[in-house]
């Protein structure tokens, strides 16, 4: 085409001559290609900037928690040298992977807001509550065995916290602890079941406090209303939760509620602790990092272990170890014990129960139990007297199948008083 000078018409380009000013895509517009482009790159670089950050924000914050966490544990390092200085003397573990953890429950009123529960003789102190945990090697049951503070033990010769020694000695269970410490305790524990104690934990009063309000308190049941100033506990009768001064009044009430017995004291302990640990896995706790924090932190500060559980990583191990354990798995029961010969104030062993309850526990195999009366394999009664149970007739023949193709029938369970965690203590 030519215009009307005869020149030949320039074709339309950008910007040049015949170009439509406002068809030229401005750089600066947004609704232009290029610039919706750039726009979009510069919002990634933000939004990838931006994740960094929360992310490292998350590490920072989940590395400070960590560290508190891990900061709130005392280590017992004074007990683990005591105990290698009689390493030859221990018992050794019989049953590779299960664990044997003894929690202590220390009456000291040294710490802080313990001292109102009771006059601080100089820093001595008693194992109020003292369980044997053993952790079958499976992972599948858990069995928690109270020790009365009353039973009446052999006590080895023990360091004392001034350096010198006691003398081997006859006495009550709970000296072992004012004796020498976790140390004496736990010698005298395996003294007594030839139960090797991989590990052992010491939980204050104001530590137990903080456990069961970080799970929201435990609900419990009460016949009779209480009134216990020793304790520091009044409630009235019926349905209730407790949260944690009245729960720690709770468990270390003896003559206000029931008998006054410390019998009934270590059942009514055993239910709250069962029902603590059902709370904790029915709630979901484990799997909520924002509850499971406040349970931690307060576990954490509230313990003093040995260097073998004294790291988060350590707890959180075991912990988890003990995720599938099914609530009726977890048992409690309290050490087979009658009235003292010489004294009815006092507790001794029963056996064979006693004896029962301590192999199978060695040698991780299963025990049962029941609300009822105790049974052993052995089939004697918890007095020690021999069951109504026919004896058998076969004139001490062997208990093989006739034939002598095989062996005989495995042996029943033993069965002990006690109850689970999967038994509401309103129940």
């Amino acid at each position: 085409m030519t215009d009307s000078a005869g020149k030949a018409a320039e074709p339309d380009t950008p910007g040049g001559e015949g170009a439509d000013p406002g068809s030229a895509p401005d750089p600066a517009d947004p609704a232009a290609p290029g610039a919706a482009g750039a726009h979009k790159r510069r919002w990634l670089r933000w939004a990838a900037l931006g994740a960094s950050l929360v992310v490292l924000a998350a590490a920072g914050t989940g590395w400070w928690f960590y560290k508190k966490l891990d900061g709130n544990i005392t280590t017992d390092t004074t007990a683990a040298a005591e105990l290698e200085t009689y390493e030859k003397e221990r018992p050794s573990p019989v049953v590779a992977d299960a664990q044997n953890i003894l929690l202590i429950g220390s009456d000291s009123r040294q710490g802080a807001g313990n001292s109102k529960y009771g006059r601080d003789d100089g820093g001595s102190q008693r194992s109020d509550t003292t369980i044997l945990l053993h952790i079958a090697a499976d992972r599948r049951s858990a069995t928690a065995v109270s020790v009365p503070r009353d039973l009446m033990v052999n006590i080895p010769a023990c360091r004392k916290p001034d350096g010198t020694r006691t003398r081997e000695q006859f006495a009550q269970f709970n000296w072992a602890f004012e004796f020498g410490g976790t140390a004496c305790t736990i010698r005298t524990v395996e003294l007594l079941t030839g139960i090797r104690v991989d590990h052992h934990m010491v939980i204050d009063f104001s530590g137990f406090k903080d456990m069961v309000d970080a799970v929201d308190g435990v609900e419990v049941c009460l016949k009779e209303p209480v009134d216990d100033a020793d304790a520091h506990l009044k409630l009235p009768a019926g349905r209730q939760v407790l949260h944690g001064e009245q729960a720690l009044g709770f468990v270390r009430a003896r003559k206000s509620i029931g008998n006054g017995s410390d019998t009934e004291r270590m059942d009514r302990q055993q239910r709250f602790l069962g029902a603590l640990v059902n709370k904790v896995q029915s709630n979901g706790v484990l799997l909520n990092p924002t509850r499971l924090y406040p349970v931690l932190d307060a576990a954490t500060k509230a313990i003093t272990t040995d260097p073998g559980l004294d790291s988060l990583k350590d707890l959180y191990d075991l912990a988890r170890s003990l995720r599938g354990v099914p609530t009726e798995k977890v048992q409690f029961l309290t050490l087979p014990r009658q009235p003292y010969r010489y004294d009815p104030n006092r507790d001794e062993v029963v056996e064979p129960d006693a004896g029962a309850l301590f192999k199978h526990l060695r040698e991780d195999t299963p025990v049962a139990v029941s609300p009822g009366q105790s049974s052993t394999a052995e089939g004697e009664s918890p007095n020690g007297e021999s069951s109504s149970a026919p004896e058998d007739e076969s004139d001490g023949e062997s208990d093989e199948k006739p034939d002598d193709t095989g062996p005989a029938s495995p042996a029943p369970t033993p069965t002990f008083t006690g109850t689970n965690a999967a038994v509401s203590p309103c129940g």
